[in-house]
């Protein structure tokens, strides 16, 4: 993509040391090198570190900056490999379906794992993540780039495979523009990215989010939101069992402990989250480019509903595939939800 006149004029203002023109220059970019990065790492928390540290990087380059390639391709080539030195000193991130077995609804909850080993949910709409694909070359759109299923696939990927894989077929990089920035051979990218596809495919559903919701339409995904909300506020385990598909799973990290199938996940509902204790109320949010809820719980001493999760749900043609509900009150005003919900409906 072409440079445009103004943003060559503030490249020339950047590299004298203008800071305020530097910060003009970069900040068209800060989003998409905000999913990219999350991309990388799996990680809201760690994308900020690795992006603040790649635009450090930016900064201190500017004046080496020749223009031999764009300036966003030079801005993406620093951020990958900023992700690439994260990776390199720290465990993946999974999900709980890849850490561990199913639990039995009838033994007691894992202990939470406190080190920083989970997927996060990303807040796409609050980030301003674009819709469609990024480039002719793209093969995944947008949106499909962050669902959580792709996030968790990609962390399976060696460091490299990751960064190629992203770089061609989510951002529609050239293969010589990928060699460049990741200091390989044009054939090695091409080698690299076959793996990668050969890994992702087996591990990638059928059909992503943004196919199973352009195929629901607003009217059919606004009834399944209505309905599953309206169900769990009301604590009706049978009526939350009945939207899952006969294999569905619920999961919590930073708990290792997960369920698969309708039976054993009625049997947690009931004896936990929906026991005739607690009392929720929900807030419609969207995170990872799927419908998700800001989870509220009834606290009798503060006589309010506080926040205590965030739950995504994953669907299909069979119903809700899996409800993936990350626990921690912090996560909700990273979404813009609100600090308490409404006591009446």
């Amino acid at each position: 993509m072409p440079a445009t006149a103004n943003e060559k004029d503030l490249l020339e203002a950047a590299r004298r040391g203008d800071e305020g023109a530097y910060r003009d220059l970069v900040e068209s970019y800060r989003g998409e090198l905000h999913a990219h990065c999350y991309r990388m790492l799996g990680s809201v928390h760690d994308a900020e570190d690795a992006l603040q540290d790649a635009l450090l990087r930016v900064w201190r380059g500017l004046p080496r900056f020749q223009g031999r390639s764009s300036l966003r391709s030079w801005l993406y080539t620093i951020a990958t490999n900023t992700c690439l030195n994260q990776i390199a000193r720290r465990p993946k991130r999974v999900l709980p379906i890849d850490y561990g077995p199913a639990g039995d609804p009838h033994d007691g909850l894992a202990e939470p794992l406190v080190e920083s080993v989970w997927v996060e949910p990303y807040p796409d709409e609050r980030l301003g993540l674009e819709d469609g694909l990024a480039g002719p070359e793209a093969r995944y759109e947008q949106r499909e780039s962050v669902e959580l299923a792709f996030i968790a696939v990609l962390q399976h990927l060696p460091a490299r495979q990751r960064a190629v894989l992203i770089l061609r077929d989510v951002l529609g990089f050239s293969a010589r523009e990928t060699a460049g920035a990741l200091e390989m051979s044009p054939p090695g990218v091409d080698s690299a990215l076959q793996r990668a596809h050969k890994a992702v495919d087996e591990r990638l559903p059928d059909r992503s989010q943004q196919a199973v919701l352009r195929s629901l339409d607003n009217q059919g995904l606004r009834a399944i939101v209505d309905r599953y909300l309206d169900a769990f506020e009301r604590a009706d385990v049978d009526a939350v069992v009945e939207m899952l598909a006969a294999d569905g799973t619920f999961t919590m990290p930073p708990l290792p402990t997960w369920y698969r199938g309708r039976e054993s996940v009625a049997a947690f509902l009931k004896s936990h989250v929906l026991a005739s204790e607690n009392r929720w109320r929900l807030v419609p949010a969207w995170a990872n480019g799927q419908p998700a809820f800001g989870n509220y719980r009834w606290d009798a001493a503060r006589q309010s509903f506080l926040p205590r999760s965030l739950s995504v749900l994953t669907l299909n043609g069979d119903g809700i595939t899996e409800i993936t509900t990350f626990l921690g009150p912090e996560l909700l005003s990273s979404f813009g939800l609100p600090d308490e919900a409404p006591p009446d409906r």
